[in-house]
């Protein structure tokens, strides 16, 4: 992750480049939309496309999967075949990391995702995803967590295996080398 939140001339169009061909070849996430209305508002933001660029460099694969009209925003999910692989061996938030005596991971999913500028994907969204195709065929993603099972010490995590989508709890101290987390980002 770069410290700083600019991107280089090179960096910049490196990353457009990539996000214009994954959105060229991808065109069943985001049928009806249009690179150039996409890229008119990616050239605006330039505070997401730094978060972009860390969800690339971290092995994310972001792409466009919806529009949203009322607010005029591009939705970007992670849509890596499985979990970023520069996001794995986190356990779920702060207070986790700070519960564990020893073997504690390098950081926590929230706090890594806050660092970034991205949210963890939802339960619902994490199904949107896998509406799309197939994802964490061999890995799980840790959800956004609702404050009930988060207060009794838990988390949740989703992955795709046996043709459906799963969805399941873990103390949320755990850290697995298989789990990491998606995120979604706002442009």
């Amino acid at each position: 992750m770069s410290s700083k939140k600019d991107l280089s001339i090179e960096q910049y169009e490196e990353l457009l480049k990539t996000l214009q061909t994954r959105f060229e070849q991808n065109m069943n996430r985001h049928e009806g939309l249009v690179w150039s209305k996409l890229e008119a508002k990616l050239d605006a933001s330039p505070e997401k496309l730094w978060s972009l660029y860390e969800m690339e460099a971290t092995g994310g694969e972001p792409d466009v999967v919806a529009y949203d009209e009322e607010t005029d925003e591009y939705l970007f999910y992670d849509c890596s075949a499985e979990s970023p692989k520069g996001r794995r061996s986190f356990c779920y938030d702060r207070e986790a990391l700070e519960s564990r005596k020893e073997h504690k991971p390098k950081n926590s999913a929230t706090d890594l995702a806050a660092s970034m500028g991205i949210k963890l994907l939802t339960e619902d969204e994490y199904k949107r995803l896998q509406d799309l195709g197939q994802f964490d065929t061999k890995t799980s993603s840790w959800l956004k967590t609702p404050a009930d099972i988060r207060k009794l010490g838990g988390a949740i995590f989703g992955d795709y295996r046996f043709g459906r989508v799963f969805i399941y709890h873990n103390g949320a101290e755990s850290y697995y080398a298989a789990r990491g987390f998606r995120g979604s980002l706002r442009v």
